[in-house]
């Protein structure tokens, strides 16, 4: 994410450039949004845990280990913020009663973003449903998309995507995944591809790349389809454990790749615009044609890779790793320890000439763009962090685990 703006912060604190914060009820890994003047994000609140059996609701981790959350009662919901107060403009519940899946303590049942074309705002709650409503709060429609069993009930994570008057929703499961296409007005299905996938998480991206317009799901195999048949136009064996990273992308070329995870490494490569049919490379080859580069032990971790200036940027989950590649070749130009780094969920992004890259205990680490790696600056805000950064021209939106943060100079 490369930010447009020229008046963001420089650097911010508990008590320095905080304009508001907003104390977000409920659990939830999904990013804010804004649009003009409106900030959006999403919640699953625990309203009433199962009684144990000593009569007493147990809602600590061990608690939900040992006993089924799909009694339990929960409120999905969308929340409407004034940006220049924090001030609650509107919320809404979308539903409220009983999960219908199961969920690991780890996770929740809000792990998706929203998403808004001005007019409408779409929420997905996974296997709860998708809900649009207008910039209003008031409810359009609304969409069951099924139920199905993810891997080790993690529940969903790919955010939908936006084309036009069309919304993409990647609906990866342990039992009969798809990807379809729905109208932004009616919700009505335009088109369904089945895929040959188990659970991922990674969102769809949308790439306008010199030869044409395609939407690329990631998994197992990353596969590119258009955007308005559904054709498929692509796929490629990607490898790696989990599919979470999001690609980035420029008119030439797509850099797509899956997480590693223990024996197994990630991977990382660049995918030629206008590519067709199977572009896996053959065993033992780097290229195809449709590939023009492959890492096949790419440090990628789970947050997205950056692309800037011909560089490309890879943020380890864990251990404060960093990596910068060469777009072109995909050869190493630095690899280097960020200090002072806990895991990190969030993407990296950029702005005025240098990477962000925000841990999970709020700690922000910048550093310089360019082939020299040079930490210049941490800032710190007390909280939890999983949720990637919002932004307008002049203003950051941190979203924790206990507070939505503002910061503007």
């Amino acid at each position: 994410m490369i930010a447009s703006g020229k008046k963001l912060p420089t650097r911010w604190g508990e008590d320095n450039n905080v304009s508001w914060t907003y104390e977000v009820s409920g659990e939830s890994w999904s990013s804010p949004i804004v649009w003009d003047n409106r900030v959006f994000i999403s919640s699953a609140s625990l309203v009433k845990a199962v009684p144990d059996n000593n009569g007493e609701p147990d809602t600590s981790q061990q608690g939900q280990e040992e006993r089924s959350s799909l009694k339990d009662f929960y409120r999905w919901e969308l929340t409407c913020l004034d940006l220049a107060t924090g001030e609650e403009l509107w919320k809404k519940v979308a539903f409220k009663g009983n999960p219908r899946i199961k969920k690991h303590p780890a996770h929740n049942y809000a792990g998706e973003s929203p998403l808004t074309d001005g007019k409408r705002v779409y929420v997905y709650f996974g296997m709860t449903g998708l809900f649009c409503y207008d910039m209003k709060g008031e409810l359009l429609w609304k969409k069951d998309l099924g139920v199905y069993k993810t891997l080790n009930d993690w529940g969903t994570g790919a955010s939908p995507a936006l084309y036009k008057n069309r919304l993409y929703i990647q609906v990866d499961n342990e039992e009969q995944s798809f990807l379809v296409a729905l109208d932004t007005k009616t919700g009505e299905v335009v088109w369904r591809a089945d895929r040959d996938e188990n659970t991922n998480y990674s969102t769809p991206v949308i790439w306008k790349n010199r030869i044409r317009t395609e939407l690329v799901a990631g998994g197992k195999k990353a596969r590119a389809y258009d955007p308005e048949t559904g054709e498929l136009l692509w796929e490629l064996a990607v490898g790696g454990y989990y599919n979470i990273p999001s690609p980035a992308s420029n008119r030439d070329f797509l850099y797509l790749g899956n997480e590693g995870r223990g024996d197994t490494p990630g991977t990382l490569l660049a995918i030629k615009a206008g590519a067709e049919g199977d572009i896996t490379p053959v065993e033992g080859e780097l290229k195809s044609s449709g590939v023009e580069w492959s890492l096949p032990d790419a440090p990628l971790g789970r947050p997205s890779p950056l692309l800037y200036n011909g560089l490309l940027y890879l943020v380890t989950t864990k251990g404060g790793q960093i990596t910068c590649l060469d777009a072109k070749t995909g050869s190493f130009v630095y690899q280097e320890k960020i200090e002072n780094c806990a895991a990190c969920w969030a993407s990296p992004w950029l702005a005025d000439g240098k990477i962000y890259v925000l841990d999970e205990k709020g700690v922000t680490t910048v550093i310089k763009a360019g082939k020299q790696f040079e930490q210049l600056a941490q800032y710190k805000l007390d909280d939890k962090f999983w949720a990637s950064v919002a932004m307008t021209k002049n203003t950051y939106l941190f979203k924790g685990t206990k507070k939505l943060y503002c910061i503007k100079n």
